[in-house]
């Protein structure tokens, strides 16, 4: 078995919470997460493109940088970037196949009781490869919640919470309130924790454990600024990225004030010139049919849970679009209803679909549920190639979402189709 097979492998044992194995991995591997300084991305939403921005910024203030995000859209490689770039495969086995070593070397002395997920594994390769490659600063993405995630070892120069919204309540708590409680879990004793907008009783429960661990806490719509930023059109559209912006902003202002000067040019090149794929993506697509146009254009959006759908729909009625086709796929732990809440409004029919992963709903699950939610037509179509191409024959734009795991795989075969981007 390849370390990458056997890494997947690990993919079976699902999520498991908790700083124990990573801990002991890192401490094997001669804790590569110390050797350089670090910023710590929490939230429901929004963290990703806060990561994408902030690495963007930094990278033109002439820094290294890391990027650790997930989950990856198409191959694995993506979650790791080095200067903007998914690192290569043969490093990125080649490192995977330390760790694992690492790994066998723990169970065999007793020091390992319980097998390491798949994400923690991932987090150790990463702030390997983060060390071997000598980024100055690496810009890391909590993968669930923040208190008991593998990516909580670090001793970030930076943390920011962007958002709290209901997603993995069986993780994190059925209220804001708990939810936002795990979340704060990244906060450190002298170390800026950084939020974006959040719900009144989110912010007052991060407030106090910042409060109690001594974290200063800074709100990225509140404080006050010296520097005079030009107008400016940020790299992905949506209102909801103007409050990521916010939180970017916030974050390279503190890094400038705590480590080294960061322009204001420079900022607004991490705004403008981010790149964050399959987050209100237009692609133009080929559609082989008689009586459709020679080309479809598809919006790929990774709205995964509510909050993700509220803003996808929000961009729809902004920008002034008729009613679309959706081709929808939903792991089955999501919240069904409150994701085809905001959605129904905007949409002229489901084509309900689904992934090969072991929590996803099936496309006729998935279609069974929606006929009871909206009363548009809805048809199953198991792949979501088919079921984009039925979509683009009903009309010439239509959405894709619903899930990562379902966009990524979808966007890349499109691509390699001869899809192009808008």
């Amino acid at each position: 078995m390849t370390p990458l097979e056997r890494l997947f492998a690990l993919e079976q044992f699902g999520i498991k919470l908790g700083l124990d194995n990573i801990r002991a991995i890192l401490d094997a591997l001669g804790h590569p997460e110390r050797a350089y300084r670090s910023i710590h991305v929490a939230g429901t939403n929004g963290k990703g493109s806060v990561a994408a921005m902030v690495e963007r910024g930094l990278r033109a203030a002439g820094l290294k940088t890391g990027r650790y995000t997930s989950p990856h859209l198409d191959r694995i490689e993506e979650r790791v970037a080095i200067d903007g770039q998914p690192i290569d495969r043969p490093t990125f086995e080649a490192v995977t196949a330390q760790v694992l070593a690492a790994i066998d070397a723990l169970v065999a002395a007793g020091t390992l009781g319980v097998t390491p997920t798949f994400f923690e594994v991932s987090t150790a390769v990463a702030f390997e490869i983060f060390k071997r490659q000598g980024v100055d600063v690496a810009i890391v993405e909590v993968g669930l919640g923040g208190r008991y995630d593998a990516t909580n070892v670090l001793a970030p120069t930076i943390t920011a919470i962007t958002s709290i919204a209901f997603d993995h309540q069986r993780h994190l708590g059925s209220t804001l309130a708990e939810i936002a409680y795990e979340k704060a879990g990244i906060a450190k004793r002298g170390v800026p924790l950084v939020i974006g907008r959040l719900p009144r009783e989110a912010e007052a429960r991060i407030t106090k454990v910042a409060r109690e661990v001594e974290a200063p806490l800074f709100d990225a719509h509140a404080t006050t600024t010296d520097r005079k930023y030009p107008p400016l059109t940020l790299a992905l559209p949506g209102r909801h990225q103007l409050e990521n912006a916010a939180v970017a902003v916030a974050i390279l202002e503190r890094w400038s004030m705590l480590v080294g000067h960061v322009s204001t040019d420079a900022i607004v090149t991490g705004l403008t010139q981010f790149e964050w794929p399959g987050r209100l993506e237009w692609l133009r697509v080929p559609v082989d049919s008689a009586s459709s146009p020679a080309h479809g254009e598809l919006l790929i959006d990774a709205a995964h849970n509510p909050a993700g759908a509220t803003a996808l729909a929000s961009y729809l009625q902004d920008t002034g679009s008729k009613l679309l086709p959706f081709v929808f796929a939903a792991m089955a732990d999501k919240d069904l209803a409150n994701m085809i809440g905001p959605l129904r409004p905007v949409a002229s029919a489901f084509f309900a679909t689904s992934v090969p992963h072991a929590r996803a709903r099936t496309a006729d699950q998935l279609a069974t549920e929606l006929r009871r939610m909206v009363g548009v037509p809805v048809e199953a179509l198991a792949s979501p190639i088919a079921a984009v191409a039925r979509a683009l024959a009903h009309s010439r734009r239509a959405v894709a979402c619903g899930s990562i795991y379902m966009i990524g795989p979808l966007r890349a075969r499109l691509i390699d189709g001869g899809a192009t981007r808008i």
